[in-house]
């Protein structure tokens, strides 16, 4: 639009008084009628058409919309939010010219696509991250044609390659007591973490629901805690009288932290800056627990989860109940706990049976 003005201007030798209605035409809103772009009559050019003086229609950020529909419409949590966002940013700079330019999602074809997939496998990616980088995708496109940003779906044709599920690692309740007792000492880190591996343990929250908790999520009169879960679903979860115990000797110390974040001053589990653990530092204080037990180097803080609900199955819990505890939305995702059952049965019944 400015450059239409400017070009007009240019080629016209006007009188130095201008009347205000031609200034006015010089800066037409959208507002304004057509009428009023009128030009100087010393003036023999044409003047820009009202179409050619509107804006440009602003484009659309399809990954920050996509994001937000994420966050506000799905109520996904900040990590799954974050494992979309990667796996769509490295689909949609595959087709970059190079100089950062992303490509309409709406040119994008299923020949491309397998393109994609293809440099995927040439890179070694692994089975369960292609088929979680297709389901991301998926997602992309049923939100473009649920908004009618697109009127086609690149991936109709593309089938999500099969993954074999693996049984889900877990502790013995040996291995799990040599964890929980490994913090020592009366040091504020040592007297955490022994209460955060005690509520997992206890609880089977995921991490993400650890570092989420509050301390007005605790109620201590009835042994349960508020979680909130995947969808920002919440749910009533109990917890034991060990567990409890350690949280009431954490709460003991943790007045004498430091508080620096007065806008989160809830927060359960602190770092020794008194701001709210993160997922990545859980990790981190399960990492050297395991180096002193020396355990599993797979076990991870999700493998208190599995050890929780496996143990729960092995004592004849329903299988209902025990979803309910995880906050699975299907029963199809807390079955894989039985198989494991079902395995550990065998393995003890050909240990213990003369004639196996």
């Amino acid at each position: 639009m400015e450059e239409n003005t400017q070009d007009t201007t240019s080629a016209v030798s006007c009188p130095t008084e201008i009347d205000p209605t031609e200034s006015m035409a010089s800066t037409t809103t959208l507002d304004a009628a057509p009428e009023a772009a009128t030009l100087p009559e010393c003036s023999s050019e044409v003047a820009p058409s009202f179409e050619e003086r509107q804006p440009a229609p602003k484009e659309i950020d399809y990954e920050k919309a996509f994001v937000e529909y994420l966050r506000y419409e799905r109520n996904m949590s900040p990590e799954t939010i974050r494992a979309y966002e990667k796996d769509l940013y490295q689909f949609l700079r595959f087709f970059s010219r190079g100089d950062g330019t992303i490509i309409d999602p709406a040119k994008i074809t299923t020949l491309q696509v397998r393109e994609f997939l293809a440099q995927l496998k040439e890179k070694n990616y692994q089975k369960t991250t292609v088929v979680r980088k297709l389901a991301t995708i998926r997602s992309f496109y049923k939100f473009l044609l649920r908004k009618g940003y697109v009127t086609g779906n690149p991936l109709t044709d593309i089938e999500t390659p099969k993954v074999e599920k693996k049984l889900p690692h877990f502790l013995s309740t040996d291995e799990v007591e040599k964890l929980l007792n490994a913090p020592q000492g009366h040091t504020f880190q040592s007297i955490r973490d022994r209460a955060i591996l005690e509520t997992l343990y206890s609880t089977g929250l995921r991490v993400s629901e650890l570092t989420a908790l509050n301390t007005t999520d605790l109620d201590f009169t009835a042994e349960v805690i508020k979680a909130r879960g995947k969808g920002r679903r919440e749910r009533v979860v109990p917890i034991g009288s060990f567990a409890l115990q350690a949280i009431k000797r954490y709460l003991e110390v943790r007045i004498q932290v430091p508080r620096t974040n007065d806008r989160d001053p809830d927060a359960l589990f602190l770092n020794r800056f008194g701001d709210r653990l993160s997922s990545r530092s859980i990790r981190k204080i399960l990492d050297k627990y395991i180096k002193v037990t020396g355990l599993n180097q797979k076990t991870s803080p999700h493998t208190l989860r599995h050890s929780f609900a496996t143990h729960l199955l092995n004592r004849g819990a329903n299988l209902r109940m025990v979803q309910e505890l995880l906050g699975h939305k299907h029963l199809s995702t807390t079955q894989i706990y039985t198989h494991v059952t079902t395995d550990s049965i065998k393995k003890q019944y050909e240990e213990a049976h003369p004639r196996p």
